[in-house]
């Protein structure tokens, strides 16, 4: 989804998912006769760490490459929904620029995206990047953006909190049934424990229903794009789990409209059993929530079906020149996509820096280059990487499923099924799915 305010918190090495632009327009050439890129989403001067790592990249790509000039702004978020339409048609956008995975269709619909095709030689890493990842950047038989990473959903766990429950750490739940027994069992504890904890506000209710429905072996519209297909068997038992969950177990607690904040605030705290999220999260419960990586793990998404895959990359500006495009996609090499090195691939400057190093994604790369990448990560470990082991192991059964088209349109309409259910006792499952397929056939008819 749109995360930049949901996930992508600021973390140790993926600081508000940086992206490399050149700003839109700016001609291509400098007066020096170098050619001028700038970047955006460099960390802000509150990231002392992560801006110093940033600037020492650039530092080192201008070192390797002289005929190139990289400017690099400040931005924060990276994509700020409520002006990235609006710099897109007014032709403002960046010659590189970072885009959500659900972005990419709408930008090559509208035409703001180069072509980026005859220049692909240009970037060493592209073979090497996992092809689901690449083709989402492909229409029509033609590249018009590179991917920077990507994330797959999972279930993080306390892991003390297994343990004072009776539960094993090391093997969780596996299905929906075995978590919901966990839940209950663990807010059972008392003291204000809740087993579970879900979002139902600011969309994020609807991404997690999205998630939720792809480990059910569902889809939230069908694969022309064109209908709603929730109104199933595999919706209903969403919203079923949820309001059992909620009212027969008592084990999500009282409080509810939750977004990613509350549940990083009540896993960090030691108060929460489980919730649904990247690995990602993983440092902002230790460093901003007061978590303990020994205490914290993450399991594949339960139900074996699948799980929600998103992330970003990075898009050329359709005004770009072929030299820019050039440094541009040299500047990506450098930067971001050579395994072992670069702003998110030195661990060795990471792990002398404090930073986390073996969380276990973004995984990009596939191959020899997947196994250099994991070699080096592996021998700077400073996490408990066993943690880890099973979303590793089960990821590879499940199928990786993008974001539906127009997201955050058909999220807002999904929030309003999952906030029913976890506030209603009497909600009604079948009038809620009901409605919310009307509207969302209506957002895809509108296109």
């Amino acid at each position: 989804m749109r995360s930049t305010g949901f996930r992508r918190s600021l973390i140790a090495l993926s600081v508000c998912s940086l992206a490399l632009t050149a700003c839109g327009g700016s001609g291509g050439d400098s007066a020096n006769g170098k050619t001028r890129i700038t970047v955006n989403c460099m960390p802000p001067k509150s990231a002392k760490v992560d801006r110093r790592f940033f600037e020492e990249d650039v530092a080192s790509f201008e070192k390797q490459n002289p005929d190139i000039d990289v400017v690099t702004h400040d931005a924060f978020p990276c994509q700020d929904p409520k002006t990235f339409d609006a710099k897109l048609a007014g032709g403002q956008m960046e010659d590189v620029f970072y885009t959500y995975f659900t972005d990419a269709q709408h930008v090559v619909d509208i035409n703001q995206a180069a072509d980026l095709t005859p220049y692909l030689k240009e970037l060493k890493s592209y073979h090497t990047l996992q092809k689901q990842l690449r083709d989402i950047y492909t229409v029509d038989g033609k590249v018009y953006g590179i991917p920077r990473t990507g994330y797959s959903m999972g279930l993080i766990y306390n892991r003390r909190l297994f343990e004072k429950a009776g539960l094993d750490p090391d093997k969780p739940p596996t299905t929906w049934k075995e978590v919901r027994a966990a839940a209950k069992k663990i807010a059972a504890l008392g003291g204000g424990t809740v087993g579970y904890a879900d979002y139902s506000a600011q969309n994020q209710g609807g991404w997690h229903f999205t998630a939720e429905l792809y480990s059910q072996g569902g889809n939230v519209v069908s694969p022309d794009g064109k209908k709603a297909t929730i109104d199933t068997p595999e919706a209903h038992a969403v919203l079923r789990n949820l309001h059992d969950m909620r009212w027969s177990d008592d084990s999500m607690g009282s409080k509810q409209l939750l977004i990613i904040n509350d549940a990083q605030q009540m896993m960090g705290s030691g108060k929460l059993g489980m919730y649904l999220a990247a690995p990602d999260n993983l440092p902002i419960l230790v460093k901003q929530n007061g978590g303990s990586y020994k205490n914290l793990a993450i399991a594949p998404m339960p139900g074996g079906k699948g799980t929600l895959l998103g992330g970003d990359g990075y898009m050329f500006n359709k005004k770009d020149s072929p030299a820019q495009i050039r440094a541009g996609l040299k500047w990506l090499d450098h930067m971001f996509l050579t395994p072992g090195k670069g702003f998110l691939g030195d661990y060795a400057r990471a792990k002398k820096n404090d930073a986390p190093v073996g969380l276990p994604e973004p995984r990009l790369f596939t191959g020899t280059a997947d196994a250099k990448d994991q070699q080096v990560k592996k021998a700077n470990a400073n996490v408990p990487v066993a943690n880890y082991q099973s979303f590793l192991d089960g990821n590879r059964k499940l199928e990786m499923k993008i974001e539906p088209p127009h997201a955050q349109q058909i999220y807002s309409v999904l929030d309003g099924a999952v906030s029913a259910v976890l506030t209603k006792k009497d909600a009604d499952i079948d009038k809620l799915l009901d409605d919310a397929s009307d509207k969302i056939d209506n957002i895809l008819a509108r296109g």
